[in-house]
């Protein structure tokens, strides 16, 4: 996969060329992870490439984003719960601290992590999880992003 397309996350999920990309939702897109280390890791993406933070939208939007949020750890948390059985829950987070835009990790948590990180946030993992080649997302993963994108459409839009 042409990794071009990272340098502009956003504009290249508006265009189409965006291979993360799992679903186009009601302020953004759902994608997976470029890192399968915890398998299902994804992302919900703002729509808007200039919004840096959630109060950078206006309020009714800012309400649909939070929902897609939602929307997006609930079909992790299914697809998650439904691949393995010692899948634990699902962490929400909007950091802002190091990518100059909106958007939100959706984290599931298992039962077979290392001990020294399961109660812990996910960015305590050593550095080599986030750049070994066999977490790196893949076609080895087209299953877990089908079944994602499958809960996805089951939970369907808000309202």
């Amino acid at each position: 996969m042409a990794d071009d397309w990272r340098a502009d996350r956003i504009g290249s999920a508006l265009n189409g060329s965006n291979p993360t990309v799992l679903r186009r939702l009601t302020s953004g897109f759902a994608v997976i992870g470029d890192v399968q280390f915890l398998p299902g890791y994804s992302v919900l993406l703002v729509d808007e490439p200039g919004v840096q933070r959630l109060s950078d939208l206006p309020r009714a939007k800012r309400l649909a984003f939070l929902s897609d949020m939602d929307r997006l750890g609930e079909a992790v948390e299914r697809a998650c719960r439904h691949l393995d059985a010692d899948f634990r829950r699902v962490n929400l987070e909007i950091l802002g601290n190091t990518d100059p835009f909106l958007h939100a990790h959706v984290w599931p948590r298992f039962a077979w992590e290392p001990a020294e990180v399961v109660g812990k946030p996910v960015w305590l993992y050593p550095q080599e999880r986030w750049r070994e080649e066999r977490f790196r997302l893949g076609p080895r993963h087209d299953g877990l992003r089908e079944e994602i994108g499958g809960e996805l459409d089951r939970l369907g839009s808000p309202g």
